[in-house]
């Protein structure tokens, strides 16, 4: 039973192994141009943290889902468990793809190295920027919901500087993560390939489990 025992635990670690390494893939519409869409997502350990968008230009995202071109320009802001920023994305530049309407390289790319916690990423959109230091200071657009008519698009919302008219809608991965969630309205769940793909692993190595025990005792 004691070499049972142990091969259970060593189970356990591999499971909590493929928790750790998980990739979560939200997707929803904001309703005005200053809104804030946040997710909190929390680390284990020490890790490499991939937060970016799909929503601009277009694309697959990680729950192998083709996501449509036309949505805003995001940005998106980093903050620690304890609401301090730790850093803000506009442009993801040529890690991202190109919208072929526009030619803008616009979704959000960033990737850090986090240590054990949890932490909140904002995604809003351009240039409705965290003022920082603190998530408590708030939004630089705030109150403002057709700051984006500024830049001259036809529809008075949802603009981009280059003034195309885009849609609401949004795509969002954090990618490398244990747990990730979107707690405040319009709010996006993960998607179900992903959460799926989890819970098939896990469901495997239980059903292992059991049948090594049953194996056992007979």
């Amino acid at each position: 039973m004691q070499s049972f025992a142990i091969k259970l635990l060593g189970l356990g670690v591999l499971a909590a192994s493929l928790v750790s390494a998980a990739n979560f893939s939200f997707q929803g519409a904001l309703t005005r141009d200053d809104e804030v869409q946040l997710f909190t997502f929390s680390v284990g350990s020490t890790s490499t943290v991939t937060l970016r968008s799909l929503s601009y230009a277009g694309g697959v995202n990680s729950a192998g889902t083709t996501i449509a071109r036309g949505g805003f320009d995001p940005i998106l802001a980093l903050f620690n468990g304890s609401g301090a920023s730790i850093n803000q994305n506009d442009d993801g530049n040529s890690l991202v793809p190109a919208d072929p309407v526009t030619g803008q390289n616009f979704d959000v790319f960033l990737q850090s190295s986090l240590t054990a916690g949890s932490y909140t990423v904002s995604v809003m959109q351009f240039d409705n920027f965290a003022n920082g230091p603190n998530l408590s200071n708030g939004f630089l657009n705030t109150g403002n919901p057709t700051f984006t008519s500024f830049f001259g698009c036809s529809n008075g919302r949802f603009c981009d500087v280059t003034a195309s008219n885009r849609t609401a809608a949004w795509a969002f991965d954090i990618l490398g993560v244990d747990t990730a969630t979107t707690p405040q309205p319009p709010g996006g769940v993960p998607e179900p390939a992903t959460v799926s793909m989890m819970i098939a692993g896990l469901g495997l190595i239980a059903l292992f489990g059991k049948r090594r025990y049953a194996s056992a005792n007979r």
